[in-house]
């Protein structure tokens, strides 16, 4: 016990060297990671899947990786949950308990996990086969720790499109069967099952809705309450499209009725505005909260950022509301409570008064009337991101022009803009800071905005800037990995 103890302190040292590596997020202990995968809550343990490759720093032949957390904050890697196969690498998908044994794949009492990914075959794929995806299916009797590839795999054949995955599954209570929200190519696809292994296609959506610069890729449906009733939310993921460049996840808002999902209207919305916050998906078995992560990168660049042994995090785990604005609803999105049980201290700051912190982890929040102001995040080499608010164009935005490192890629550097939602005579802000990243909420989360930066050594200095200054409230933050 005492050498293992010894060798998780040696690795966190390690983690906590690295330049770049994220001290607050969640990061793969080595090599690629991308997509989030089949979240899901239970026994007091939130579990994240995740599109890895064990071998490289680039992506490549894709497995499910597996970490475990009490508080969506402090990770602890698992061994590799799912590896590839002969029908394929294991591309995105999500994970469900069958509390039902709808199945039949439950032993003893045991209510089986079970694991819906996209079979890849990259053979199929070489050779210009357009069947080359199809939906499998692994089932779990240790709470989803290790996993049984189900013998009558595929479950859903490929019917000839091909871009045919990321099945995100879910028990539709009404009536009493599995929803499948399915991406295929400028659509997804809604399919039902009675047990997880036989499915029949409902309906589609999306067609001639929201954003189309690429796939319509890692879907979530979902149900959320609002003014005592029950609406429902299609998220969808599209690279490129995005409204600031490259990878993005818009939303619907609408009605479903366990065969078709109706929109609100033809508005595109988008999660986050930011350039990094891509693949976002919700975890399951969460009650009444509905619980978002997202990979928090962008294909433009995710893999030739500059970071060492290993490449890409998560973002922080962020708590989803809808919202009625003027009879439409919104989603709004804000860092999950468990953030305050990582603050070490909090001091009280002017506007205009520059202030030199301990770290590069902070959160910093405020309230003020409607007005242009900035936050500059600095370093002693004179890099620097801004994030602020342009009073004229009713929009935040975020610049990292001047950041550090921007040689990697022609497409990192940039100001990323998020409209203004609110009709508010008050802006309120959080904002959360790491090592190589920002995430920026206005307005109880209406508007965000999420980007990462490379900086030859960590900001460490902040000001605040509005010609109405009030004071801010700045915490610092420990390490939560």
């Amino acid at each position: 016990m005492k050498n293992i103890l010894f060798f998780l302190l040696i690795n966190l040292a390690v983690f906590a060297q690295e330049k770049h590596r994220p001290q607050l997020h969640f990061t793969p202990p080595t090599m690629w990671m991308n997509d989030p995968n089949g979240m899901f809550y239970a026994n007091g343990t939130y579990h994240l899947y995740y599109q890895y490759h064990p071998e490289s720093t680039v992506w490549g032949p894709m497995h499910w990786g597996h970490a475990t957390s009490k508080d969506l904050m402090k990770w602890e890697h698992q061994p590799i949950a799912l590896y590839p196969d002969s029908l394929g690498l294991i591309f995105s998908g999500s994970a469900v308990i069958d509390h039902q044994n709808t199945s039949g794949l439950g032993r003893n009492g045991v209510a089986p996990v079970v694991a819906i990914y996209t079979s890849h075959n990259m053979d199929w794929e070489k050779a210009g086969r357009i069947d080359r995806e199809n939906q499998s299916i692994a089932y779990s009797l240790d709470g989803g720790q290790t996993f049984t590839k189900f013998a009558g795999n595929p479950v859903i054949k490929n019917p000839g499109v091909a871009d045919f995955r990321d099945p995100n599954v879910s028990w539709y209570a009404a009536g009493k069967k599995w929803i499948m929200a399915l991406a295929t190519q400028d659509r997804e696809t809604f399919y039902s099952s009675p047990d997880l292994k036989n499915w029949t296609k409902e309906s589609e959506f999306g067609a001639k809705f929201g954003a189309h610069g690429g796939v319509w890729e890692c879907p979530d449906l979902f149900p959320m309450q609002v003014d005592g009733k029950t609406k429902w939310v299609l998220i969808v993921n599209i690279n490129p499209g995005a409204p600031n460049g490259g990878s993005g996840a818009q939303y619907f808002v609408g009605d479903f009725d366990g065969h078709q999902f109706i929109a609100q209207d033809e508005e595109t919305r988008w999660v986050d505005y930011g350039r990094d916050n891509y693949a976002g998906v919700t975890f399951h078995e969460t009650g009444d909260k509905r619980i978002f992560m997202g990979w928090m990168s962008n294909w433009d660049y995710a893999t030739v950022v500059p970071t060492g042994s290993w490449r890409s995090a998560n973002t922080l785990a962020r708590d989803l509301k809808l919202l009625n604005q003027d009879g439409k609803y919104l989603l709004a999105s804000t860092p999950v409570e468990a953030v305050s049980n990582y603050v070490n201290s909090t001091k009280t700051i002017k506007s205009n008064q520059g202030v030199k912190t301990a770290s590069a982890l902070q959160r910093l929040s405020g309230k003020l009337p409607v007005q242009d102001f900035s936050i500059t995040l600095s370093n002693a080499k004179g890099e620097k991101v801004i994030i602020g608010f342009e009073a004229a164009s009713n929009r935040y935005f975020v610049d990292r022009d001047a950041s550090g490192d921007l040689n990697f890629s022609t497409k990192f550097a940039g100001k990323a803009y998020a409209p203004r939602f609110s009709k508010a005579d008050t802006i309120d802000f959080s904002l959360i800071t790491d090592v190589a990243s920002a995430e920026f909420f206005a307005d109880g989360g209406l508007s965000v905005l999420t980007t990462i930066y490379f900086p030859s050594e960590p900001f460490k200095n902040l000001k605040v800037t509005a010609t109405k200054g009030l004071p801010f409230l700045l915490e610092d933050l420990k390490p939560s990995m």
